[in-house]
């Protein structure tokens, strides 16, 4: 069973030691990398959510979560919803469904609105990331025309 989990000083190195195949690492940052953006944006009026993700006991994955992120380029749906910044699951864990069963636990999170009311959720990926396209798609998420950065931006309506 998949859970989301505060990263605390007890998993933390686990956590940052989770990383993906060497051809997704131009997709998502490290997981160190992450947490330490979390605390940039929340000492300048965002709302972060670092989770690890967890397979019954064991690290699988990292997922960030944002509340009206303020320190990006950002798209025209920004200002109204949570954003999926980060997620990635372990190299040596993948193709296992966690990555569904994350997604499960992650829009169940956000649709908590734990930091406030949003009217969307959206999340930036790389054209070529088609499994991560796909996973989006499954939920809901559409491409809502935005490119930014070099990456496409995908919608849901919550």
């Amino acid at each position: 069973m998949i859970t989301l989990r505060k990263i605390t000083l007890e998993n933390r190195r686990e956590i940052f030691n989770l990383e993906v195949s060497e051809d997704q690492k131009r997709f998502v940052a490290s997981n160190l990398s992450s947490v330490a953006s979390c605390y940039v944006l929340s000492t300048n009026g965002g709302h972060p959510f670092p989770f690890a993700i967890y397979a019954d006991e064991k690290p699988v994955g990292f997922v960030m979560i944002t509340y009206k992120i303020t320190s990006y380029d950002l798209p025209s749906v920004a200002e109204e919803g949570y954003t999926i910044l980060r997620l990635m699951i372990d190299k040596n864990c993948q193709g296992r469904g966690y990555g569904r069963e994350a997604m499960e636990r992650i829009m169940a999170f956000i649709r908590t609105f734990p930091a406030g009311p949003a009217k969307y959720c959206w999340i930036a990926y790389k054209e070529e990331n088609l499994p991560a396209k796909n996973l989006y798609e499954s939920f809901g998420f559409r491409d809502n025309g935005e490119v930014i950065h070099g990456e496409q931006i995908t919608v849901l309506t919550l």
